[in-house]
């Protein structure tokens, strides 16, 4: 971070060096120019003004011994012991970047009676679990999960923790990181490592409109999020390797204000996330009641429906069933989009599909520069072409269905 600096005696003409900021963060108090809340550090009046009159300065930023902290760590998310996907995604992220670093990787599993529980991270390459198994963490409460995990990052000083984006982790990890004062990227799309150790987080910035890199250099440990079905899974193999380290902590650390009267669980609900087929519905559908030639498209494929944001805001569609930034982020065997744009809210959230097919009008749609394959023209002629094909098909498989879908 910086300050900006005004020499009063550099200034030759107050309204002048007013007018220098577009977003009137230079102002005029008792006949000295000052800089308020306004401002953006975008440095116009440096470049623009009087020379010497507005200097940016540098503020001396704490240092820290990188080697001091080692290893990938990874929160486990769980319900009552069962391992979300998200944590298995994450060790195959984390795999990668401790390869690169010789670094290990580590997981802290929180929770009760989950020793058994924690074995079954050994078969996908993990070095050590640090087990935090105690009554008193059964059901989560946030204030003795973060002791817990604050605790772990104290005895192991791990570079980098990466935490689910679900509703726990959301909630958990700004938590932990700001008990050591360190930064934390949320929602992130793209994890890669330097060889000092700092961790590079790609995201979707400013609606989505650009990709942000962010790095944390001067602070440990570096923490980001990351959403369901974004990295790839590690690969289980049958022979576990690595230890589980049994952790205690004070019981004291483990009070909370909280008490879990009950828990009732919720209805299974089938969730686009897990969808190996998905036909997305765009904003090229004109009517509410053209919606079935989507689902139509959808049945005969054995897939799901989704959806993009205007058709949410129009109130066609279940929230549960958009992709991107503001919705769910998937990742099927195929995906087509029927009248999508392909903007960047959007693809963020299914770039990563395995084959992805693309009907629109504009061949110079966004969605088409992404897409495996793109039919050009207009889906209310292309769709009942493909349902034809699809009723005539032997639907022997999906790779058969991908064939008949390329040959429309």
């Amino acid at each position: 971070m910086g300050r900006l600096i005004v020499n009063q005696e550099k200034i030759k003409n107050v309204e002048e060096a007013i007018k220098l900021c577009p977003f009137n963060a230079i102002e005029s108090i008792n006949g000295k120019v000052e800089i308020n809340g306004a401002c953006k550090m975008c440095k116009i009046c440096v470049k623009k003004g009087y020379d010497g009159a507005f200097v940016f300065v540098e503020d001396d930023m704490p240092k820290v011994d990188k080697d001091l902290w080692k290893g990938i760590a990874v929160y486990v998310e769980h319900t009552e012991g069962v391992i979300h996907p998200v944590t298995i995604e994450l060790i195959g992220k984390a795999k990668e970047l401790a390869g690169k670093l010789n670094y290990p990787v580590y997981a802290v599993f929180i929770g009760a009676d989950i020793r058994d529980k924690a074995e079954e991270l050994l078969h996908y390459g993990v070095d050590e679990v640090f087990t935090y198994d105690h009554k008193a963490l059964k059901h989560f409460r946030i204030e003795p999960y973060t002791a817990a995990f604050e605790d772990f990052v104290n005895k192991v000083s791990p570079s980098t923790v990466l935490v689910g984006a679900t509703t726990v982790g959301r909630s958990l990890a700004p938590r932990v990181a700001a008990r050591f004062k360190t930064g934390l990227t949320a929602d992130c799309t793209v994890l890669d490592v330097k060889e000092n150790s700092d961790l590079v987080q790609i995201r979707p910035a400013f609606g989505g409109n650009i990709m942000a890199q962010i790095i944390t250099p001067n602070h440990r440990p570096q923490f980001a999020t990351v959403r369901y079905k974004v990295m790839s899974m590690a690969e289980r193999v049958r022979q576990a390797s690595g230890k589980v380290t049994l952790c205690k902590i004070d019981e004291e650390k483990l009070v909370s204000g909280i008490t879990v009267l009950g828990v009732e669980k919720k209805e299974a609900e089938t969730s686009i996330s897990d969808a190996e087929v998905i036909v997305v519905a765009g904003r090229g559908i004109k009517a509410q009641k053209d919606l079935q030639m989507i689902y139509d498209l959808a049945d005969a494929l054995g897939g799901q429906v989704a959806v993009t944001r205007p058709l949410i805001e129009a109130g066609w569609g279940d929230p549960r069933r958009q992709i991107g930034l503001s919705g769910r982020t998937v990742r099927p065997k195929l995906i087509i989009t029927c009248g999508v744009s392909g903007a960047v809210q959007f693809t963020a959230g299914m770039n990563n599909s395995e084959c992805i097919m693309a009907i629109n009008e504009d061949e110079n749609a966004s969605i088409c520069k992404i897409a495996h394959y793109s039919i050009v023209g207009d889906i209310y002629d292309i769709i009942p072409k493909l349902m034809d094909k699809l009723k005539n098909s032997t639907q022997e498989g999906l790779g058969v269905l991908i064939q008949d879908i390329k040959a429309v």
